[in-house]
């Protein structure tokens, strides 16, 4: 391994530099896609990279910058600004005026506000710069649209368990920038395991070898160091797995259970383990109607605001906004009559189907439906002072109570 290698991440020292050593998003680079042909004849369009983390998009990026014939710039959103930006328009600028093309890549694009993204438009549109940017939020949401129309969007799946193996065996094999030179011990059920857990993140599965052989004195990676490994990396938490779906359960109901700490630990057990803080905030939304209802009507706002906070401000900071609708959840006091309510009023939709809407208060837009008799009968609320007596439920219905309070 040279000099340049020897201290790198795995993961980084794996990147593929051509499109024949990428696995997985076939359907964006497959043969005769227009991405693969764009980077093939370095005529690329400005781009937005959507997926998952360990999906390949900074890899994709990496390729482009190996095989295209443009400058190519590199900056990350999270630690760069719009200074940075005016020095690489700037220079990309003096490259146009040379007929040369500059390409920029903007890592975590979404991390960038409307002022920063907006300082773009200008150079795009008139091809100063090729934007690629990488993201793992939704670009319909995160990047302004002005910015967005001007570029297309390649969509990157989740890899498969297959894809993942084969990114694994090729680091195991290579000897140049893998570990081809270590005769790794690594049977087919320790690579399934791993393969498994990375969930589809090809950085999380390296990761975790690389772990794994540095602590492993024989070179033979065992069941228990693969979980040691994964403790390490995300704290043995599969975000699709049982012990994701356990871990989300504990947490509700210890907030169901008025246990403040439980529910904080529970909390802080996804959270360090990588989970996406806006799938905890929606449950978080589903709880405060669920369990407490209208026992407490503010419960939904904190809900709310919490996941508009995470939308907001992402992790790590978003962490303690999260521990505050968790804690004020707990501490509420608990009703479940609008949940029954509801299920009981579910139910009887589908045990008697399609029951018709009453007369009286159907709709009359039209002379037909008039003379139908439609909305015949019906007392105006306001006019009645609120207190008027009328049937809204279906005849075979009338009288149902479904709220118990």
């Amino acid at each position: 391994m040279n000099a340049e290698n020897k201290y790198k991440p795995l993961a980084d020292r794996m990147r593929p530099e051509s499109l024949a050593g990428f696995f997985g998003q076939e359907e964006i680079i497959g043969k005769g896609k227009l991405l693969r042909q764009a980077i093939n004849s370095d005529k690329l369009p400005s781009m937005i990279f959507w997926g998952p983390p360990g999906s390949g998009k900074t890899t994709l990026a990496f390729i482009i910058a190996k095989q295209t014939k443009s400058e190519f710039k590199q900056i990350s959103a999270v630690s760069s600004g719009l200074k940075d930006l005016r020095a690489i328009i700037e220079q990309a600028d003096y490259n146009q005026s040379l007929g040369k093309k500059t390409i920029l890549f903007i890592d975590e694009i979404h991390r960038w506000n409307k002022i920063q993204q907006d300082a773009l438009l200008p150079c795009v549109e008139k091809g100063i710069i090729t934007l690629i940017g990488a993201t793992t939020e939704n670009p319909s949401f995160e990047v302004r649209g002005a910015l967005l129309s001007r570029c297309r969007v390649f969509v990157l799946k989740q890899l498969s368990k297959n894809e993942i193996l084969k990114i694994i065996n090729n680091a195991l094999k290579d000897k140049e920038k893998g570990l081809g030179q270590l005769s790794l011990k690594l049977n087919k059920k320790i690579a399934d395991a791993i393969a498994q857990m990375s969930n589809g993140d090809a950085r999380i599965a390296l990761n975790v070898i690389e772990y794994a052989v540095s602590v492993s004195a024989k070179k033979q990676i065992t069941l228990d160091i693969v979980k040691e490994a994964f403790q390490k990396s995300h704290l043995f938490y599969d975000k699709n797995g049982e012990e994701h779906y356990n871990i989300i359960s504990a947490l509700h109901k210890s907030m169901r259970g008025s246990d403040v700490n439980a529910s904080l630990y529970w909390l802080a057990r996804m959270l360090e383990a990588g989970e996406d803080p806006l799938y905890i905030a929606r449950r978080i939304v589903r709880f405060a109607s669920e369990d407490i209802g209208l026992a407490n009507s503010r419960a939904l706002e904190q809900a709310v605001a919490a996941y508009r906070a995470c939308h907001f401000i992402g992790m790590p900071e978003c962490n303690v906004n999260l521990a505050q609708a968790v804690v004020y959840m707990a501490k509420c006091k608990k009703s479940n009559a609008l949940y029954k309510a509801y299920n009981n009023a579910a139910k009887d939709v589908k045990r008697h189907g399609n029951l018709p809407v009453p007369l009286h208060i159907r709709n009359a837009p039209t002379q037909l439906m008039k003379d139908l008799e439609y909305g015949k009968g019906y007392k105006y609320s306001p006019d009645h002072d609120y207190k008027e007596e009328q049937d809204y439920l279906p005849e075979k219905l009338k009288k149902r109570k479904y709220l118990s309070i």
